[in-house]
């Protein structure tokens, strides 16, 4: 799994200090964008030089342990399933100095060329792809609720 430090903060706050729910989504998003980054390239390479798009088409979290303001997160980021026509993310949300894990889930994309239309990924993209972390089974059955 590739991990990415971040803190809760207030701005991901509800009133009452906890972690908006919504949140959770954009800290997947970081944990992708960084593990790609960790693998030699962002986002905006894949969009721009390498002429793809990932829209999400399901995404996914189940929530188990409420994160605070100013609290240290790991995001971890694997890839779970990959196909000709896309791939699903896996992430876990653990707090940093206790190891409590607060939440997991899943994105599922679909590979998009730059006129909008489907498409096989570029072959960078997929050796980047095979080069990625795997989500270990457990991870993929607590995503399911098994």
């Amino acid at each position: 799994m590739h991990l990415y430090s971040l803190r809760v903060r207030y701005a991901d706050t509800d009133q009452m200090g906890w972690a908006y729910y919504g949140q959770y989504f954009r800290w997947f998003e970081i944990g992708r964008a960084e593990m790609l980054r960790s693998l030699g390239v962002s986002y905006r390479e894949v969009e721009e030089r390498l002429g793809m798009r990932l829209p999400v088409r399901e995404a996914r979290c189940r929530y188990l342990k409420g994160a605070r303001y100013d609290e240290a997160l790991v995001i971890e980021t694997a890839v779970a399933e990959r196909s000709r026509a896309g791939v699903s993310f896996a992430y876990r949300v653990v707090g940093e100095r206790t190891g409590a894990l607060h939440a997991v889930g899943g994105t599922t994309h679909f590979f998009m060329d730059r006129d909008g239309r489907p498409a096989r990924p570029a072959p960078e993209l997929d050796a980047l792809l095979e080069r990625a972390p795997r989500a270990p089974r457990e991870l993929m059955a607590q995503i399911e609720g098994a």
